[in-house]
């Protein structure tokens, strides 16, 4: 018998199956032996490279975009490290202030990052006044900036979203208020960002706002399909595994296997799950294009004898 996964709730794999060049779009990990930024308020047991790509074989997946996570501020020593370890099947996005030099900027490029995160929902992260500045420092190597933060701040921050130089990446939805997502004011402004071509959103963290709650998060299910009917060219799919805010006892841990089941139960067609999981990353964080596979309803309906 397999060992179980760490920091998921189930042991059962998912039911679909995931197509080839499938990514998860947004995990963390966290390793002991890279010191923690003094101002973290999250501070996860360890979660290291090796334990994720067995929930990442778990799940069926093969690629994933490892994200900086406030806990090593601008720290990205243990991110850069994750990436060696999981070679050309990963992507990074990384925590950056003023003072990153040129040559640090390219070494992270070479490593496989591909974009910088602004964390305004917790401390030791970058503040909303970086914003300009560091997105003309990351336009030449063509990087994005990602934003996770309060739908009602994202809204507040539209207008300097929308004059960055760079792609916008909308972490988890765009943390909206559970129920009724779509009636929040910040609904229509975070659309028209996304209508307007300049932002991605995470289908990730479903448990994170949502009401409802486990097994189904059907307020979450409901926000989903709204974002995948508006703008299905805009959107990728994460686990946000290992649940940071869930290991540190503020929310349940969820089952990642479920996720990626409740994903295929939202999306409207394999063709929008195709694009999710294999297109749009590949758009986003320039992963190798996969070749066609000939029979792709039956990998992605999972309905085999």
């Amino acid at each position: 018998m397999t060992a179980r996964i760490p920091f998921t709730a189930g042991d059962a794999a998912p039911a679909f199956r995931a197509p080839p060049g499938a990514a998860d779009c947004h995990h963390h990990i966290y390793d002991d032996r890279f010191a923690p930024d003094a101002r973290a308020v999250l501070r996860p047991d360890a979660a290291t490279a090796a334990m994720y790509r067995s929930l990442r074989d778990h799940l069926g997946l093969s690629r994933s975009v490892v994200v900086q996570p406030s806990t090593y501020g601008t720290d990205n020593g243990c991110l850069l490290d994750a990436l060696r370890q999981l070679g050309d099947a990963a992507r990074g996005v990384a925590v950056i202030d003023e003072a990153a030099s040129n040559g640090a900027l390219q070494e992270m490029h070479t490593a496989g990052v591909r974009g910088i995160r602004f964390n305004l929902a917790r401390p030791a992260g970058a503040t909303p006044q970086l914003l300009e500045v560091l997105a003309k420092r990351i336009e030449p190597l063509g990087w994005h900036v990602q934003i996770h933060a309060p739908a009602g701040t994202i809204a507040d921050l539209a207008s300097s979203l929308a004059a960055l130089p760079v792609p916008v990446v909308i972490d988890h939805l765009g943390r909206f208020p559970q129920p009724d997502a779509t009636a929040h004011p910040a609904w229509s402004v975070l659309r028209r960002l996304v209508d307007a071509g300049k932002c991605w959103v995470k289908v990730s963290g479903a448990y994170h706002d949502s009401a409802a709650g486990a097994p189904d998060y059907a307020d979450t299910g409901a926000l989903t399909r709204a974002w995948l009917t508006a703008a299905p060219e805009r959107v990728v799919w994460g686990t946000d595994w290992p649940h940071p805010a869930a290991t540190a006892g503020e929310k349940p841990l969820p089952d990642d296997a479920r996720l990626l089941d409740l994903l295929a139960d939202w999306a409207p067609s394999s063709a929008t799950l195709h694009r999710v999981l294999v297109d749009n990353p590949i758009a986003l964080y320039g992963f190798a294009p996969v070749a066609p596979v000939a029979d792709q309803s039956r990998t992605m309906t999972g309905n085999e004898p």
